[in-house]
This record gives structure tokens, sequence and C-alpha cells, in this order.
């Protein structure tokens, strides 16, 4: 047989063939057509476009040393630019949406939630189709076709708040099409999933998700001071700014990205993932701490316009930088004390930030309210990280026991293998089923307004499911007793 290969790739460059141990050449073509790529050990040709690798081991610890590391490195920073703009593109309506009365739309509250809303519902809906995308057509294409699906959003929200007679369902359409944004998140740590070893994924999927956070918070800090420049509001510029930042995503993506051969669908993981109970209850955490952050990220601005209209729009940022960047914190605290104790520490401090939040809008103390937001931000920063770090450790603790009653070491390492995937499966589905939370939570307080004229009910829903939650964690993973409960969870 023929030694292993270094990786290879092409389309105006390419890396030689060679045995695992030399470093990789370049060479440049000399057509402009795309050479063929060759399956190592098959003997066949696969003729493909675009920039293909065929043989992918970054297991192996020469592959990587001799030019893997820096093939994965260059998708994954291209892979972060290009999620930021997607949260950024999601999250754009929150932020626009409490500059529509002085633009001269005359919306109910109800209404200008269900704007900030929508966007959240339909990037859920598409996080799981978009999981499958990558394997089908590429992490390097789809990069480039899920960018450009960005112009729609960005291009419709320019294009309808220029008239304030626009009819609301063409506005809450336009909202709708952020959700394009939402679903970037799944494809994207998808593929680069596929890029690295198991002993580097975590570090590698931790930037890209932080990464991808970000864009709420810088979207947030730019919009308001965007369209103010000048004289009056031009909302349009919120969408027109995006659009040379996500077509040069897109071209990035095309030129220096790369499609995996070897990352294949495995509709086997989800369907494991679906049987499992656990993958259920997680979900349902999740909803608590990543719903938690998308959800007040998107409804602050909104909050701070109907509570302190006296205070300026662009400190709302400031919740959704926290909560990005104290997600990698909430998992480096849990491989060191168990992700179940921070998940529940955290639906603790998210509770007592609401409650703070609730002592401030009674006293209309702008400094406790803000305060108590930037508390819960962090809160469901760290409990991001937390809860996703418990999923690989549930999906282990639960296959110790096939894996004890296996006869021979086979059956033991396919028995792993199984949990594997299934807690692949399981991230796939905890990250679209936790993204609900931002559209449960801008309706929530949508409800309590109309209802009650207050947030405070809202509030004190928020933390009795908290207190739901915290239990549900606690009952499954810590209790004496509980199936899970020495397994360090």
């Amino acid at each position: 047989m023929p030694a292993p290969t270094s990786p290879t790739t092409h389309e105006g460059e390419q890396y030689e063939d060679r045995p695992t141990g030399t470093v990789p050449t370049r060479s440049t073509t000399a057509t402009l057509a795309p050479r063929a790529t060759t399956a190592v050990g098959r003997g066949t040709e696969r003729r493909r476009s675009g920039r293909w690798i065929d043989r992918w081991d970054p297991e192996d610890p020469t592959f990587w040393r001799d030019g893997g590391r820096k093939v994965a490195s260059r998708n994954l920073w291209i892979s972060v630019f290009a999620e930021f703009l997607g949260f950024a593109v999601w999250a754009l309506w929150s932020i626009v949406v409490p500059q529509l009365p002085a633009a001269g739309f005359a919306l109910t509250v109800d209404q200008q939630f269900w704007l900030i809303a929508v966007p959240s519902l339909v990037g859920a809906t598409l996080r799981i189709p978009y999981t499958f995308a990558v394997p089908v057509l590429g992490g390097r294409n789809w990069t480039v076709v899920s960018a450009l699906l960005l112009l729609l959003p960005t291009a419709a929200l320019a294009l309808v708040v220029q008239n304030p007679g626009t009819p609301f369902g063409l506005v809450l359409g336009a909202a709708a099409l952020a959700g394009f944004g939402g679903g970037n998140f799944a494809s994207s740590m998808a593929n680069i999933s596929f890029f690295y070893p198991e002993r580097e994924k975590g570090k590698a999927l931790g930037l890209n998700a932080a990464g991808g956070n970000l864009g709420t918070a810088a979207v947030q800090l730019a919009v308001p001071l965007v369209i103010v420049a000048g004289a009056g509001i031009a909302l349009e510029r919120a969408g027109l700014m995006m659009i040379p930042f996500v077509v040069l995503a897109a071209f990035l993506a095309w030129r220096f990205m790369d499609n995996l051969s070897t990352a294949k669908a495995d509709p086997r993981s989800f369907a494991a993932a679906t049987r499992n109970t656990h993958t259920w209850i997680i979900s349902f955490l999740y909803i608590g701490t990543f719903g938690s952050f998308i959800g007040y990220a998107g409804a602050f601005p909104m909050l701070l316009k109907g509570q302190f209209p006296e205070v300026t729009l662009s400190i709302a940022f400031l919740g959704a930088l926290v909560g990005s960047v104290t997600r990698p914190l909430g998992g480096i605290v849990a491989d060191r004390v168990g992700g179940t104790r921070v998940t529940i520490a955290s639906y603790a401090v998210m509770a007592l930030g609401a409650l703070g939040a609730i002592l401030a809008l009674q006293s209309h103390s702008f400094a406790l309210f803000f305060g108590s937001f930037l508390v819960l931000f962090v809160a469901t920063g760290i409990g991001n990280g937390s809860t996703y770090r418990m999923i690989p450790a549930v999906f282990q603790a639960s296959a110790l026991p096939e894996v004890a009653a296996a006869a021979d070491p086979v059956e033991r390492d396919a028995a792993r293998a199984r949990a594997r995937k299934a807690a692949a499966g399981c991230i796939g589905i905890a990250g679209a089923v936790g993204a609900f939370g931002g559209f449960l939570i801008p309706r929530g307080f949508a409800a309590s307004t109309s209802l009650a004229g207050s947030l405070v009910p809202a509030l004190w829903t928020f933390i009795a499911v908290y207190a739901v939650m915290a239990v549900v964690a606690w009952a499954v993973y810590l209790r004496k007793g509980s199936a899970l409960a020495g397994a360090g969870i």
C-alpha cells in the first residue's frame, strides 16, 4: 500500500502528495481549471470543482504537524469571521427596532417584540438543516453560500425601513430573513469540528463560538453610531453597512477555505441522540443558558429604550459583550469542578440578576437595572460553556455499563464510538432547541407588558424557570442515588 500522505488541496495552489513525515510543499497550477485529486489508497481519481482535500487525518500527530494544523487554522479564522457576521445580522433587528418609532413607524409594543423574536425563531429552526449542509455541499462551499444568503436580510432591512408606511407583514418578513444568520452557527461549528483532532476540538469550537457571539455585541455598538451619522436617522444604513463585510466573507471563504471529502453526514448520530433521554434534558437546560443569552441580547436594547428612554442605546452592546467573552470561562471552570455544578450556579446567578432587575424597575434605578442585566449576561455566558461541556461527559458516562459488559476490546471500542456519535448528535439538537429561547424571552416580555403593563411578571417567570432547570440538573446528574451521580458530570 502507498504511504499515507499529507493534506492535498487545489484551485490555484496545491500541496503535493508526500509521505507522512515530510512537509507539504506548495506548487502552482499552470491552468485555471482545477486539477483532479487522487483518493489515497484507492488508486482512482475523483474530479471535483473547488478546493477539496481528499485525505484528512488530524489524529495523526505527524500529519497534523506537517501541514494539517496550518490548514485547519486558516479555515477556523475565516469561519470565525463568517460566523461573526452571521450573529451580527441575526441581531440587527434587536438594535433597529427601538429606533423605528423615531423614524416614523407606528408600532405597538407587541409588534416591536415580534420583530425582535422572529429572527431567533427562524434561526433556531434552520440550525438542523444547516448542520447537514456541510457534509453534503462541503464546508468551504457552504460557507460561501451561507455568507451570500446574508445579503437577503441586509438588503431587505435597508428597503423596508425607508418607508414608515410599509405594511407590518412586510417588515416582519424582512426581520424573519435575519434568521439566516442564526443558522450559520450550526454549520460553522459542524465544519470546524471535522478539521480538528479530539484533543484540540474543544478549544477550536470554543473560539469559533465566542467569536460568533461577539457579532451580537459589535452590531449593537456600531448601528446606533452609524444610523445617526450626519443629519437625522438613516435606519437603512444598518443593513447597508453589513453588505461589504458579507461580500468579503464570501470571497475569503471561496479563496482560502477548503472542503473535506472525509466530512460525512451521519444521520445515525442524530437518530441515536433523539432516542436518548439525556439529549432532551440537556436541550432543556441549554434553553436556560444559550436561550437566555440570545433572548436577553435581543430584548435588552428594547428594554432600555422602554424603561430608561433618557439613556443612550449605544451601551446596550455591553450585555452581549460580557456574555460572549465569559463563554470560554464556563468550559474552563467546568473542566475543574464539573459542568453540572457550574450550570446550576449559573442558574442561581441568573435568578439573582433577574431579581435585581425587578427591584430596579420598582425603584426606577438605571444603575441597578443595568448592573443586574450585566450579571445576567455573565451568568448566561458561563452557563453556555458549562452546559456544552456536560454533553460529552454525560454520553461517555452513560456508555460505561455497556463498555464494562463488552466481552472484548473491539466491542468496547464500538460502544465508546456509539457514545461519541450520540454526543455529536446531541450537540446539534441542543444548539437548535436552545436557540428557541431567543424567541421565548422577547415574547415573554411582550406578553407581560400587554397583560400587566410591566416587565416584572416576565422576570418572575424566568426566575421560576431557572429554579426548575437547576432542580432538574441536580436531580439527574448530582443527586445521590441517581444513575450518573458518581460520574463527575
